[in-house]
């Protein structure tokens, strides 16, 4: 699987090969002591530092309760009226699945899949770049895409990647895929980054968004022993970058139950202090884990 597809996070090997997550990662651990592969934050991937892009109908069956629950936190920062900008990706499509129930939005896009999702969505604005079609992601690329951006400004942008670290920030494995982004960061006054556990610690050759400019990460929880992925969430946490852990989605009208993680957050403001909230619903809110850095 990871020869296949370039990258493989420890659940969907689990599920495939229908045994606990913990066996596999002592598999994974063997496999790495041979050379066969690199382990990453829930995941591996091929050996050699740097991940290369997985096509869409792979993607789109990973973690997907994971980019379910992180879609349904991050649809919760947007109001009504607002002017946004959503990245192509599979975890951005489920956001724009429930960014159609937001009257009066406006929503700029350079992926296919984003647009047919609010096609239909009668008090939503569609806005397409322009651009040349990547058909391995469904996404307008190119500088038809990034000239159509000039001189746009939006309140958020959302966007996901291949790989996000605290050192180098969001990235991606494409290069005309992460001009674009790039573009459509500059025209956010914020930005959203949408990124289930396995991306965290994986670096890919092109960066989209540094740390510094990432207002906002929406993630899922690591689930306890990915030590290295907790490491990650407070590096970036003490880069000024406020995060929102989310769970599986919560039964109809079940609310959300909410628990602080074990090691709380300090805010270089000062006060109280606030935590990054581990929650076992789809409904959470963002953590202040200190100032951005601008």
């Amino acid at each position: 699987m990871v020869r296949a597809n370039g990258a493989v996070s420890l659940r969907e090997l689990a599920r495939v090969v229908q045994t606990s997550e913990v066996t596999v990662r002592r598999d994974v651990r063997a496999l790495e002591a041979e050379g066969l592969l690199d382990r990453r934050h829930g995941g591996a991937v091929l050996p050699g530092g740097f991940t290369r892009e997985s096509g869409f109908p792979h993607k789109s069956h990973l973690a997907t309760a994971e980019k379910t629950a992180i879609a349904e936190v991050a649809a919760g920062l947007v109001r009504e009226g607002e002017a946004v900008v959503v990245g192509a990706g599979t975890t951005t499509q489920e956001l724009a699945r429930r960014l159609a129930r937001v009257p009066g939005l406006t929503v700029v896009t350079n992926s296919l899949l984003v647009a047919q999702a609010l096609a239909h969505a009668n008090r939503v604005e569609v806005v397409m770049t322009g651009g040349t079609l990547r058909g391995s992601n469904y996404a307008l690329v190119g500088s038809g895409a990034e000239q159509s951006l000039q001189g746009l400004r939006v309140s958020r942008a959302f966007l996901s990647g291949s790989g996000l670290t605290a050192e180098r920030g969001l990235s991606t494995s494409n290069m005309l895929s992460a001009s674009v982004d790039r573009a459509l960061v500059q025209a956010a006054a914020e930005v959203v980054v949408l990124a289930d556990h396995s991306k965290l610690g994986t670096d890919t050759m092109f960066q989209t968004v540094p740390t510094d400019l990432i207002t906002h990460l929406v993630t899922d929880d690591p689930q306890g022993g990915e030590d290295r992925a907790g490491a990650e969430l407070q590096a970036l946490a003490d880069q000024g970058v406020q995060i929102a852990i989310a769970g599986p989605s919560a039964p109809e009208g079940g609310g959300a139950r909410r628990e602080a993680l074990p090691e709380q957050r300090r805010n270089p403001l000062g006060g109280g202090g606030a935590s990054a909230l581990r929650v076992a619903g789809a409904v959470t809110q963002v953590a202040d884990l200190g100032h951005r850095r601008r």
